[in-house]
């Protein structure tokens, strides 16, 4: 089981907890509400939606976390001046942590809403109150106390999944080992879970699920609730990776309500990056995940309403005021004035007939903290020759005995930065073999065993006892779900924009006017994720000009 103690609580405990002073209180009185509690009352459960940001007046409030099992565990105890809350109060999702008074407390509550009017209109004291939410998430996550528990085989490709869905939200939780952990053991024997209905999710609101989809496992947590049906948003943007995120941001934050769906989780493509080097602004790097998380959270800082994981399946025309509808999940829609289409690509896959069968479990194409543990100390094989495939391979390099790297070009220099070049040839347990192709993968339940690999030009077969394989072979447009919705795209499948498309539009516009195509989707864009950032920067220009010349963008 993870350790319960928070390196960052004992490192910068002063930022995570702060005492506001009497002048800060008397700032934030306006945007909420005054509360009594009695000793023992219950303030805040886990698992359920907190009233919002409770900030002590006076008395002792105990904060403990608990992700269903055992005894909650203390975190602090917050006095007068202290607040209560963390990231899921920015936008009004279920409390992972409990809060129970000790004595008798009054209080000030603010709401979520309220709580991002804050953040706005009190620069300086919006900067604490949202450094300590962020920190206090981070310090949740180091825990591994809180929020869902996964239960099941280590290695097991759903267990993977759930855990590699979780990590991506940015979510605590916690896998625990059915065959040795007591705890796993005696969860299964209450609930008479059969072994062959594993993995189970035990929910933070006591909800047990077996082997859950993303989705059904982001609505029990949470994550995911059900859309206003009534409501029109001035912009509807179709993926949260760092051109959706980035319009996101700057949309909201210059009054336009909006609203993102993602399918899986977001960060895109650049959340799978282990370090970006050449990103500016970030001298010493900064992980892909790191970065969008923050995109993510200044997002709903601003009110970005996110549907995630929530997949757009069908763009139509709609009326009431709407120009737009977007088909999802669970026969819901979402209605818009204008549209924002940022999905970026998938995936390529190797064209080997039994790959299926080993995805989730031995193929991965992220490199994360949980795939290296699964191979820690192995021998590993990636393949690919872009700055994805370069970073992953170094970051693997310092968890693994051996990682060796399959290009089908005759170097890496074209397609691949300089600065990663030198440090892969730098590493002494990275072997690189240009010209090469994988050709077969054996194995038996899922579980890798052997990889074979051949030379392009001499013909020679190498086979080698691997047990796991990262594919970072690039990606195709994401754009199947515009099969039938009139928006144009070129042969390869991305989106076409610009006035060449349809005269008049501006560079970003699609053949469908008022709806618009920034980032990896969007035919003749730059593949880096600083293009993607101002892509989504610059599409807020022309959003601002279609909705005025469409009638006033309105906030409903």
């Amino acid at each position: 089981m993870a350790p319960s103690v928070s390196p960052t609580i004992a490192a910068r405990r002063d930022q995570m907890f702060p005492i506001l002073s009497d002048a800060d209180i008397e700032r934030m009185r306006r945007f909420g509400e005054a509360r009594a509690y009695a000793a023992g009352d219950h303030i805040v459960t886990a698992g359920t939606v907190s009233p919002g940001l409770i900030l002590i007046l006076s008395g002792k409030v105990d904060i403990t976390q608990a992700g269903g099992l055992g005894r909650p565990e203390p975190i602090v105890t917050h006095g007068a001046g202290n607040f209560i809350g963390e990231l899921a109060q920015l936008s009004n999702r279920p409390s992972l942590v409990n809060a129970e008074a000790v004595e008798p407390v009054e209080a000030i509550v603010i709401p979520s809403q309220r709580l991002r009017d804050l953040m706005v209109q009190e620069a300086n004291l919006g900067e604490r109150v949202m450094r300590a939410l962020i920190l206090r998430r981070v310090g949740l996550l180091e825990s591994g106390a809180s929020g869902p528990v996964v239960i099941g085989p280590p290695g097991n490709g759903d267990v993977l999944r759930l855990q590699g869905f979780l990590r991506r939200s940015g979510l605590p939780h916690r896998a625990l080992d059915s065959d040795t952990d007591p705890c796993a053991k005696t969860l299964i024997e209450r609930f008479h879970v059969d072994p062959h209905h594993l993995p189970i999710v035990l929910c933070p609101n006591g909800k047990l699920m077996h082997n859950p989809g993303e989705n059904e496992l982001a609505r029990c947590v949470g994550l995911l609730r059900p859309i206003d049906a009534d409501k029109i948003y001035d912009v509807a943007i179709v993926g949260a990776g760092p051109a959706g995120l980035a319009a996101a941001v700057y949309a909201a934050s210059e009054g336009l309500s909006t609203i993102v769906l993602d399918c899986r989780a977001f960060g895109g493509q650049a959340g799978a990056s282990a370090r970006i080097e050449n990103y500016l602004g970030f001298p010493t790097g900064i992980t892909g995940m790191a970065l969008m998380a923050r995109a993510y959270n200044q997002a709903q800082k601003f009110g970005v309403e996110m549907v995630i994981p929530d997949e757009a399946k069908l763009l139509d025309d709609a009326g009431d005021g709407a120009r737009y509808r977007l088909a999802i999940g669970d026969g819901e829609s979402v209605r818009s004035r204008a549209v924002v289409i940022a999905s970026g690509a998938r995936y390529r896959r190797l064209d080997i007939a039994n790959l299926a069968q080993f995805e989730g479990t031995s193929v991965h194409y992220w490199a994360s903290p949980i795939e290296a543990r699964l191979c820690q100390s192995q021998e590993v094989a990636l393949v690919g020759a872009g700055n994805s495939a370069g970073q992953a391979a170094v970051y693997l390099a310092s968890q693994v005995r051996k990682v060796t790297l399959l290009a089908r070009r005759d170097s890496l220099d074209a397609t691949m930065s300089r600065y990663l070049v030198e440090r892969i040839k730098a590493q002494p347990n990275i072997e690189v073999l240009t010209q090469t192709e994988v050709t077969a993968l054996e194995g038996h339940d899922g579980n890798l065993e052997r990889l074979r690999w051949r030379n392009r030009i001499t013909g020679e077969e190498t086979e080698r006892a691997i047990h796991h394989l990262f594919l970072f072979i690039g990606a195709d447009p994401n754009t199947d779900w515009l099969a039938n919705c009139n928006v144009a795209l070129d042969a390869k499948g991305f989106v076409r924009t610009g006035p060449d498309t349809t005269p008049g539009h501006g560079l970003m516009e699609t053949s469908r006017s008022g709806v618009f195509a920034i980032g990896d989707v969007r035919c003749g864009s730059t593949k880096r994720v600083a293009a993607a950032v101002g892509e989504g920067a610059q599409v807020v220009a022309a959003l601002h000009a279609y909705l005025a010349g469409n009638g006033a963008a309105a906030n409903e």
